[in-house]
């Protein structure tokens, strides 16, 4: 696996297949293993690349909680793709990755072809709501804390505590990378330009209402509800997301 150096901390990814690239992040407390029934499929189309979010899998697990947050995790991105000499990319995630690859479009619109959002949700314009979200993502930190990677054992498919060295990343990346301090990317939703698929496991319900509301708010987008599927609906149903995918990207 591939790392970069960013001011310190190493950042592991992947790279399989050639094509248009297509840069995919996992969700928070999953690793790049996540996608592991899409290289097959996807690398024969796309230059497919595959990462850790700091905190994660095999990427560095920083003592300082301040080096968790949204802003470094956009610019980890885009140094992933600066190493790749890569200056246009469809890019998307899964979850807290959909949120980030949002983020990442927030920052730099020109580096983006087009945009994945899976089980994700854009936030909140609720301040009550948000607050509501950031205690969850607090009590996340505080059972990491508390329990450790056994947490992690019987939750949701893409969440495997062997992928991680130990849980003290978690810690910090739900306090600083899965809270939200503000609206700004919801609110960012109608000023999207290139083209969006947007997917969602029929049964992930939290996500459902989400996803109904990114396809009203993103003016070039397209919505996919795959049954027999939740929150990790790229695990539960490979082969129709990859698909979707594909149907997506190559027409």
């Amino acid at each position: 696996m591939p790392k970069i150096d960013r001011n310190g901390v190493d950042i592991n990814y992947e790279v399989y297949g050639s094509g248009s690239p297509l840069f995919l992040t996992h969700g928070f407390s999953a690793t790049s293993k996540m996608w592991d029934d899409q290289i097959d499929a996807l690398s024969k189309y796309f230059t497919l690349i595959v990462w850790d979010m700091r905190g994660h899998g095999q990427s560095d697990y920083p003592d300082d909680e301040k080096l968790y947050n949204e802003e470094e995790t956009i610019e980890d991105i885009r140094a992933i793709l600066f190493d790749l000499k890569i200056d246009k990319v469809n890019i998307g995630g899964m979850s807290l990755g959909g949120y980030m690859s949002l983020a990442f479009y927030y920052k730099y619109p020109e580096m983006v072809d087009s945009l994945l959002i899976i089980d994700t949700g854009p936030g909140f314009k609720n301040a009550e709501a948000r607050e509501g979200w950031n205690n969850y993502a607090l009590k996340q930190a505080k059972k990491f804390d508390e329990v450790g990677l056994d947490s992690l054992i019987g939750k949701s498919k893409e969440m495997n505590p062997l992928n991680h060295r130990n849980a003290k990343g978690l810690v910090h990346a739900a306090k600083g990378m899965l809270t939200q301090k503000d609206d700004r990317i919801i609110n960012e939703l109608p000023n999207i330009k290139v083209p969006s698929l947007i997917v969602v496991g029929e049964h992930d319900k939290p996500f459902l209402a989400a996803a109904d509301y990114m396809e009203k708010k993103i003016k070039n987008s397209i919505k996919i509800i795959i049954k027999d599927a939740g929150h990790a609906v790229n695990i539960d149903q490979p082969d129709i997301f990859n698909d979707e995918i594909k149907r997506f990207l190559l027409s």
